[in-house]
């Protein structure tokens, strides 16, 4: 790209370059598909609710957000911001702080009580939303702005799904969830608290609905093959957050051996060392290039004092200790046993190793199948039962709750056209993202990003 030689001269000069007198005309701006946008799970118009953030109109940047997510001062805290990733401007300097502003007019909303009316008149049909969360949260809310009746029914006794139950509070604040799924409930969305789904055919007909979004968590923690005396004390990740939630008493010990090398596994750690352990210990195979893992909260681990034992296994956990042998890579990138060990102090081995949604209440759904341990659908999340539309961890896609809210979303208009007896129709953009390159990069000045300030770690 040639500099423009009149950026340093007057005005009147600019005319030798053909690109105008600098004080007249302005850039041509062009309507294209922000990556940014096109990289948000969720489907959010990034641009737009910006665009109008920028000048301070935070009311009418939240609304514009909220059409496609109802949760921004929860996504705000635990999206992990692909669009941030994408982000044009990341070429230039830095990215935009996208999930920063999202937090803040999430947090904004909820300070100011704003709320959301429901303007769509009554269309007399009912739903039914299994799992309250970020799917099926997502699915009732758009639901209820279509005009349909919802009523959600969830299994444990407090609303959230595994945001509540999986995700610790130093991460999600409780009144910040509890705020916004309040905002949902005003709208008209009824939520049934300990209330499970164990017969879908029939849950259906008792309650008189013509239409279901299922939307359940993957709420059930893999077991790996660990030999382990039987004086050892083996737990699974997820079993350990839903008890901190509930405030039932944990003890672990002082020292904390995690096994697994996802975002649970770190979560886990982290709670570890929240909980008085001295020493909290990641035990992960791979390399950690190859960490599930999300790098910002391996960052934050690593500066609260968790340690990581790369290229390991546990080959034997005892009563105080495990017994951890070294990993290496063979040609193909895949962890081969080397027979080398080592004794680490473990008074508490936490199994995160995956985790499946409990999907035996749907035996009894024809139509409803399952495809490697998930339910299948087609592209506009229906199951091949009529009227059955499903979402989130339930579907085994990306488990992200960003993922599960565009996915609630999207079934939600599958399920409005359904209920209208239109066909299915599919709302994919099919603009391709603007590239980097296709910019007029000599327009923008540089400017830092502000970094959003954090707490201590604190028990």
């Amino acid at each position: 790209m040639t500099l423009p030689f009149a950026i340093t001269l007057g005005p009147g000069s600019s005319r030798s370059n053909h690109t105008g007198a600098w004080r007249v005309e302005r850039p041509v701006y062009q309507d294209g598909l922000p990556p940014c946008q096109a990289s948000c799970p969720a489907g959010e118009a990034v641009r737009d609710w910006l665009y109008t953030a920028e000048d301070g109109s935070y009311e009418a940047a939240w609304r514009r957000l909220v059409r496609d997510n109802p949760l921004p001062a929860v996504m705000g805290r635990i999206c992990y911001h692909p669009c941030e990733t994408a982000c044009n401007r990341g070429q230039l300097d830095s990215s935009v702080g996208i999930n920063s502003v999202e937090r803040f007019l999430g947090d904004e909303a909820i300070r100011q009580g704003w709320d959301i009316p429901v303007t769509a008149a009554p269309t007399g049909r009912r739903v039914l939303v299994v799992g309250s969360g970020p799917a099926g949260l997502s699915a009732a809310y758009q639901l209820a702005l279509l005009g349909h009746d919802v009523t959600v029914r969830e299994a444990a006794d407090k609303l959230g799904g595994m945001m509540r139950y999986g995700i610790p509070r130093y991460r999600l604040p409780r009144e910040v969830l509890d705020a916004e799924i309040a905002r949902i409930a005003a709208m008209g969305v009824r939520f049934v608290t300990g209330s499970g789904v164990d017969d879908l055919p029939a849950a259906m007909a008792e309650g008189g609905f013509d239409a279901a979004f299922l939307g359940v968590g993957a709420q059930n923690g893999k077991r790996a093959y660990v030999p382990a005396g039987d004086s050892a004390r083996v737990l699974d990740a997820l079993s350990l957050l839903a008890a901190v939630e509930d405030h039932w008493p944990v003890t672990l010990g002082r020292h904390v051996a995690v096994y697994g090398g996802g975002n649970t596994a770190v979560d886990a750690a982290r709670t570890a060392r929240r909980l008085g352990a001295s020493d909290a210990v990641i035990v992960y195979r791979r390399t950690r290039d190859r960490m599930p893992a999300h790098d910002a909260e391996v960052e934050e681990a690593l500066a609260e004092g968790i340690t990581v034992r790369w290229l390991s296994t546990i080959a034997q956990a005892d009563q105080g200790s495990i017994t951890v042998e070294r990993m290496e890579l063979d040609e193909t990138g895949f962890p081969q046993p080397t027979g080398e060990y080592e004794t680490l102090a473990a008074d508490t081995v936490v199994l995160a190793v995956g985790q499946d949604a409990e999907l035996g209440w749907l035996a009894g759904a024809e139509g409803v199948d399952l495809v490697n341990g998930a339910i299948g659908v087609d592209a506009g999340f229906a199951t091949g039962r009529a009227g059955v539309f499903a979402g989130g961890d339930a579907i085994g896609a990306e488990r992200t709750a960003t993922h599960s809210i565009g996915q609630g979303a999207r079934a939600a208009r599958g399920i409005d056209r359904y209920l209208r007896g239109l066909g299915v129709q599919t709302a994919d953009d099919p603009r391709v993202p603007t590239a980097f390159q296709a910019l007029n990069t000599w327009y923008f000045s540089d400017a830092p990003a502000t970094v959003r300030p954090e707490l201590e770690a604190a028990r």
